[in-house]
């Protein structure tokens, strides 16, 4: 059960919470952090404060999605399990006007893809419960559970057709790898080396799956109460992205890129419609740009999707399009909007529910079919639980409400629901049995502007609980990934945890982060990384000295992915800062684009031209430019199977600094891919390495 899960990772802890394999390639001794806080005076204090431990038993909320009637909301309650370093899903089910939650599963098993029926009685999802992951249909009423599929391979998108009877879904259609030449047969008994690999595909590799395994995803069908599942989209391209089907449940409408060289294409999409008897396949759409998400009135009528143009930039605002159902004629809604939209779904024939990010939040609004935008909160959040990124989702019923992950500065999500005149109710608190015995730093939002051009950045700062104004604390710059993504005042576990150990943490959203429009988010095209982002960052330093209570001698700058390529370009220009650390960098350019998983996109958008057509641009951006200037002793930290920033580039960049004698650490992380804080132990791993290096460097100072 999953109560007894979060019970015993609070009685083991004399587990070390490090336990977790990594390699550190070091000449320097690093002092463990975890007993450095020598100023509590008691157990009871230290046990107050957010400790590494913790993270172990934090839970969250995930895709809450309502009944069409707007009584119930199933929900993924997320949890992690001490022993195994793993993640629990379970699906969790509300009553929404007495608040009472029921474990509809909650057990050792994984569940995903909650999906209600259109009459409210059924509740479809895919899990392992039977050893392999199919998909299932829970009967709410009766209390009984069907495995209908056996199929082999993921199931993505999964659908109900609105009459019942069908559930569509995407799944990889596999293809024999490419054999070039016929090897002699094997005698009887010999052992020879593994067959060699052909690989003939642009996109050949992905962070965290590795080498892509041939074939393509396709749209198939599955009757309800079970059987045989039909594919019913033919041809060598991907079909996947969201489903909907039409009122008649005979036809689907999704979106692909059937263009003959889509590897080169990624910009481009179009919408299509399959008809469910005959398979045949009719294209809806065909602008300049890619069109998808799209999802049906519950009259069939209309259409609506959105749409990104196909302009080379690194960020590119989604719009919001209906296509009368009819006559197919499509219209643009509020195209003047400078926002990007997410996830429409209609509330009725003439409004629907958006989200979308704006200063550093993601808001839950409401959008008429005539343009007009009134926002309803801006709480989705929480989903998030590593660092302070904008997150979240909701769900939209036909009855004018909507259930969504609600968020705060000191509680990842919890389930919440609202309706269209803003009533919002929420209905689960799922950390308050840990959170609420805890010390949290509290979040602060400063603005400022930049040094470079005086363009105004948004920032926010954690403060160290019992915060003395009138003291002198160690200042941590924490710069986010993306580099087109946002921080914002939401809860983070590494960032509270630095706090907790008695630094002042900030972090701003520099020129390039998304949720403040186009303009500002392509400031950083082709600058990524630059002095003006630098300038951003070094600016906003200079503003929380100017509040009085941060110790100039004690400044300190981490970042990892976008921020990490930030970080290492930051101590390239100045030695401000008394240590660095560098997580899963790029250091450069020049082959990181040819060896990473994501050159085919990021080439073209982020670039001028072809690495060997524009040397000194890609030269520039690289830290490795600058690594003759640095001094600052700095901590590198990567995933062992990172193909968005593979090792290499760390490498690069940590002999570089042991050449010139700067003390430095490599810190490997075995089996990780890119996202290093997926596993519970390897954010601990992350946070407390990170901790150890800056108390190594920090001077002591009298308050």
């Amino acid at each position: 059960m999953r109560f007894f899960s979060r019970f015993s990772s609070r009685l083991v802890l004399a587990v070390s919470v490090l336990s977790t394999p990594f390699i550190t390639v070091a000449n320097s001794s690093i002092s463990d952090s975890s007993t450095s806080n020598s100023s509590l005076s008691s157990d009871i204090a230290a046990n107050s404060l957010f400790e590494a431990k913790d993270i172990f038993s934090l839970e969250y909320a995930s895709d809450p999605q309502i009944s069409p009637d707007g009584d119930k909301i199933v929900y993924i309650r997320n949890s992690n399990d001490i022993m195994t370093d793993g993640k629990n899903k379970n699906l969790w089910l509300i009553d929404v006007k007495s608040k009472k939650q029921l474990p509809l599963f909650s057990d050792d098993k994984q569940y995903s893809q909650p999906r209600w029926s259109a009459d409210g009685e059924k509740i479809a999802f895919v899990s392992n419960l039977t050893g392999s992951y199919q998909i299932h249909v829970h009967y709410l009423e009766q209390n009984r559970t069907a495995l209908i599929s056996q199929v082999q391979g993921s199931v993505g998108s999964l659908t109900w057709s609105p009459d019942g009877k069908w559930l569509a879904f995407t799944q990889l259609v596999a293809d024999k790898r490419t054999v070039i030449a016929k090897m002699p047969a094997k005698p009887k008994g010999a052992k020879w080396s593994k067959p060699v690999v052909v690989i003939d595909q642009a996109y050949y590799q992905a962070d965290g799956r590795g080498l892509i395994k041939p074939g393509f995803k396709h749209i198939f069908v599955l009757p309800s109460e079970g059987g045989t599942p039909r594919q019913i989209t033919q041809g060598d391209f991907h079909h996947k992205g969201q489903l909907s089907w039409n009122k008649k449940s005979d036809a689907i409408v999704f979106s692909a890129n059937r263009i003959k060289d889509w590897e080169y294409k990624s910009l481009e999409g179009d919408l299509f419609q399959v008809m469910l008897n005959s398979s045949d396949i009719k294209q809806l759409t065909s602008t300049p740009g890619k069109e998808f998400n799209p999802v049906f009135s519950e009259d069939g009528k209309k259409l609506a999707f959105l749409s990104t143009s196909n302009a080379l930039n690194p960020y590119r605002n989604a719009k919001l399009n209906i296509m009368d159902w009819k006559t197919k004629k499509v219209t643009a809604i509020a195209s003047d909007f400078d926002r990007s939209i997410k996830d429409p779904q209609w509330l009725s024939s003439s409004l629907l529910a958006i989200s979308y990010d704006d200063f550093g939040k993601r808001k839950l609004a409401t959008i008429s079919t005539k343009g007009r935008v009134k926002d309803l909160t801006d709480t989705l959040s929480g989903t998030s639980i590593g660092r302070p990124y904008i997150s979240g989702s909701f769900t939209a019923s036909n009855k004018g409400y909507m259930a969504f992950t609600q968020g705060t500065t000191s509680r990842p999500a919890d389930v919440a629901v609202i309706n269209t005149r803003k009533k919002l109710n929420k209905l689960t608190q799922l950390n308050e049995d840990l959170l609420a015995h805890k010390s949290l730093g509290k979040v602060h939002e400063v603005n400022y502007k930049s040094s470079f051009d005086g363009e105004p950045i948004q920032g926010w700062y954690i403060t160290p609980p019992n915060f003395d104004p009138k003291k002198k604390y160690p200042l941590i710059l924490e710069i986010h990934g993306g580099p087109h993504l946002a921080y914002g005042p939401s809860f983070s576990a590494e960032l509270q945890r630095f706090a907790a150990q008695g630094y002042v943490v900030f972090y701003d959203n520099h020129r390039g982060s998304s949720s403040y429009g186009e303009r500002f988010a392509l400031l950083l095209k082709y600058k990524y990384s630059s002095k003006e982002d630098f300038s951003d960052h070094n600016s906003g330093v200079d503003a929380m000295l100017e509040l009085g209570f941060i110790d100039d001698k004690n400044l300190f700058i981490a970042g990892g992915s976008a921020g990490g390529i930030a970080t290492a370009y930051a101590i390239g220009l100045t030695d401000r800062f008394s240590a660095a650390v560098v997580v899963k960098p790029v250091i450069n350019w020049l082959s990181k684009v040819l060896t990473a998983d994501s050159g085919l996109g990021q080439i073209p958008t982020q670039f001028p031209g072809m690495p060997w057509e524009h040397v000194e641009h890609y030269w520039k951006r690289s830290p490795m430019s600058l690594v003759g200037n640095v001094t600052t002793p700095t901590m590198l930290i990567t995933g062992e199977e990172d193909l968005r920033t593979p090792m290499a580039q760390t490498e690069q960049f940590y002999q570089a600094l042991k050449l010139r004698r700067v003390d430095t650490v490599l810190v490997k992380v075995p089996g990780s891919p890119h996202g290093i804080a997926g596993k519970p132990s390897r954010m601990i791993t992350k946070i407390e390495h990170s901790l150890a290096w800056f108390e190594k460097y920090k001077t002591k100072t009298t308050n």
